[in-house]
Formats: C-alpha cells, sequence, structure tokens
C-alpha cells in the first residue's frame, strides 16, 4: 500500500472516531469527557452488571465493575465494535459512597479493560438493581 494512501486512510479513521467536546475555558474533567460526538453506526448495550458466564458475581465492588466493563467490551466485539469507539456510559451504583471509596482501584480497573479513553458518563445511585447481587450496572452507546 503506498504512503499517501495510508495517509488517507489513518486520515479518514481519525475523522470517524469518537471526539470529546470540551468548551474553552471549561475546566478538563478527570475520568469522563463532557460530552462526545461520531459518526457512524451505533451500537448500544443494555444494562450490563458484572457477573460471568455463569450468572455469578465477585463479592467485590471493584471486581463487579472491572467485570462490567468485560462484559461491555465483550458485547461491543460482537457489534464490530471496540472501546474507543464509546461515546457514553451511564453509571448506575447501589451506593455512591461504596463508588467515591473505591476511585482509585475503579480508575485502574477502567484502564486496563478500556484504556485512556473517557467518553461522557453519568453516575446514578439507584434504591437496588434487578439482579440482587449486583453493585453494578452500565449502560453502554459506541459509535463506530
Amino acid at each position: 500500500m503506498s504512503a499517501i494512501r495510508e495517509g488517507l486512510i489513518a486520515a479518514a479513521e481519525a475523522d470517524a472516531r469518537p471526539r470529546v467536546l470540551q468548551p474553552p475555558g471549561w475546566p478538563v474533567p478527570k475520568g469522563y469527557a463532557n460530552g462526545m460526538t461520531a459518526e457512524g453506526r451505533i451500537v448500544v448495550t443494555g444494562g450490563v452488571v458484572g457477573w460471568d458466564e455463569a450468572e455469578r458475581f465477585p463479592d467485590d465492588f471493584v471486581a463487579q465493575a472491572r467485570q462490567t466493563l468485560l462484559n461491555i467490551k465483550a458485547i461491543l466485539a460482537e457489534g464490530g465494535a471496540e472501546p474507543r469507539h464509546l461515546v457514553r456510559l451511564t453509571w448506575y451504583v447501589v451506593d455512591i459512597e461504596e463508588y467515591l471509596a473505591n476511585l482509585r482501584e475503579l480508575g485502574r480497573a477502567y484502564r486496563e479493560v478500556v484504556g485512556p479513553h473517557y467518553p461522557a458518563m453519568a453516575l446514578v445511585q439507584v434504591v437496588r438493581l434487578v439482579e440482587r447481587a449486583a453493585r453494578i450496572e452500565i449502560e453502554a452507546t459506541a459509535v463506530v
């Protein structure tokens, strides 16, 4: 493949990737984006929880979060997407204090699974989730 063609393909792929929307003068958020823009095919998940293939949950909050992100990554792959295509994550937790107490470990788990890509995110505390053992549930939207 010629260098020009490779350059054109790389430029087209770069244009197709989701882009962070950061208004001038706003503080840069840590671990999420204020907004995203993208063009392409949409891949969405339902509410994904942190169980394994046998529907077993780890007891630990961070372990459930890591497994939830791994489950999302697997669903994205089925739709031809990767974590870099994520434009939105909505997190539902049953205990926001548990979430806040584990931010460092959550960040580490997030980066291990998703990488350094931080889409628009929202976090909501809920009374409970459908699966009683679930501590966290995440909905994802990606654009390929």
